[in-house]
């Protein structure tokens, strides 16, 4: 019998990748509540995974947008445009969201006696400086730091180059990305091992004891996130493609959500990403692109976690906030999500730039990172799994409205 007939095998191939990654969720929980210290010891299977993905990512980006563009046919669209205007009216739309429950359901903090020992930036020009330097930054120090901005900044220059080379070169950028996107699928093959020492290590580390304390803030702040992976995209989504969106979006969330909820990464989901926008079938010239940058400035779950962390500490301190207050908050709420990529501790660290909007001192700020550090177990989860999950489902409404709009007249009445 060969390898290919064994009956392990073909149930492997005929068992779907969600289904695999979901029997490796159930058996991590169950390692870590009967045997937790054996659950520590499958801790690496997780560790490997993401460095894995970590690892792919940069170099599948870097060569599949410069092969895309290189060999782009004129007279073919990409709908970057639309996308980046989905991307903003997501993150601010979460904003916004952020702040009204916030305001509805107010959360007390009992702030922390320890700063996180953390340099936050000192302002939004700040954060947009380092966005800039990170486009310049030297190519190989890109993908050696996982820097997507300035892996895209490379990649666009290039590809743009290659467009007036050879055939045959063309043809070996082709060829390399291909290369790249089979080692990428056997990365993602190993998914549900990733996914069970994920799980169990977590679990058997941490457990949910310490997440108690703030379970109200916490139920604030995964409710949002669900209120805008549920109700809040499918509108947008709805309003884009004109037609029923939750399919689309339930396949988001399933394909895409659920291993960045595991991994935590939006760059580590980079790949998984790609693979969805293929099964799809939207076009390559525009989700090689799109993923990647949603993976540094589409940030819906870090506006919710700055708004509502920031107005927790608000209301703990007896601050009063007025609606222009609370619009303006949104505003800069969404402009530190985008570059939240830019700063070192990501969203927890801007959080102290938006406590600065209502006078609260960088100590006090601090404490309330602090806090966002010990419920980052389930926080950093579904803020990853909302952005991430996001970015597929936007590249994917800007592509099906696109065909939509040049459809025949008789195929849109349908």
């Amino acid at each position: 019998m060969t390898d290919a007939q064994h009956p392990l095998l073909q149930l492997l191939n005929r068992t779907s990748l969600v289904v695999q990654i979901l029997i490796g969720l159930i058996a991590g929980i169950t390692l870590a509540l009967f045997f937790p210290q054996a659950a520590l010891s499958v801790s690496f299977l997780g560790a490997v995974f993401v460095s894995a993905l970590k690892a792919v990512a940069p170099v599948l980006v870097f060569v599949l947008v410069a092969a895309s563009i290189a060999n782009h046919q004129r007279g073919q669209q990409t709908h970057i445009r639309p996308i980046l205007l989905l991307y903003l009216l997501g993150t601010f739309s979460a904003a916004v969201i952020a702040v009204i429950a916030s305001f509805s359901f107010p959360s007390s903090l009992t702030l922390a006696s320890n700063s996180a020992e953390l340099t936050p930036p000192g302002g939004i020009g700040e954060v947009l400086k380092t966005l800039l330097l990170n486009v310049v930054d030297n190519p190989i120090n890109a993908l050696l730091n996982g820097n997507f901005i300035g892996i895209l900044a490379w990649a666009i220059g290039l590809g743009f180059a290659f467009r007036h080379a050879t055939p045959s070169s063309k043809q070996m950028l082709a060829d390399l990305s291909a290369g790249v996107t089979s080692i990428v699928k056997l990365v993602i093959r190993l998914a549900p091992l990733g996914i069970f020492g994920l799980v169990a290590a977590t679990l058997a580390e941490s457990g949910m004891g310490a997440l108690l304390d703030y379970l109200h803030l916490l139920l604030v702040l995964i409710g949002c996130m669900l209120f805008v992976a549920l109700v809040v995209n499918p509108a947008i989504v709805a309003w884009k493609i004109r037609r029923n969106p939750y399919p689309l979006v339930f396949t988001c969330l399933r394909e895409s959500g659920l291993t960045a909820f595991f991994t935590r990464s939006s760059a580590a989901n980079i790949p998984v990403n790609l693979q969805l926008c293929q099964r799809l079938n939207l076009h390559e010239e525009t989700y090689s692109v799109s993923i990647p940058l949603g993976a540094t400035i589409n940030m819906a779950g870090a506006a919710i976690t700055i708004s509502v962390l920031t107005l927790a500490a608000v209301h703990t301190l007896g601050i009063a906030v007025d609606i222009p207050t609370a619009i303006l908050l949104s505003i800069l709420a969404s402009i530190s999500a985008c570059g939240a990529s830019g700063v070192a501790g990501g969203s927890l660290l801007l959080i102290p730039l938006a406590c600065s909007l209502f006078g609260i001192p960088n100590e006090v700020a601090m404490q309330v990172v602090a806090v966002g550090f010990i419920i980052g177990i389930l926080q950093d989860s579904a803020e990853t799994a909302l952005n991430s999950s996001t970015d597929v489902l936007f590249t994917a409404a800007a592509c099906l409205a696109e065909e939509r709009a040049n459809a025949p007249l008789s195929e849109q009445a349908r």
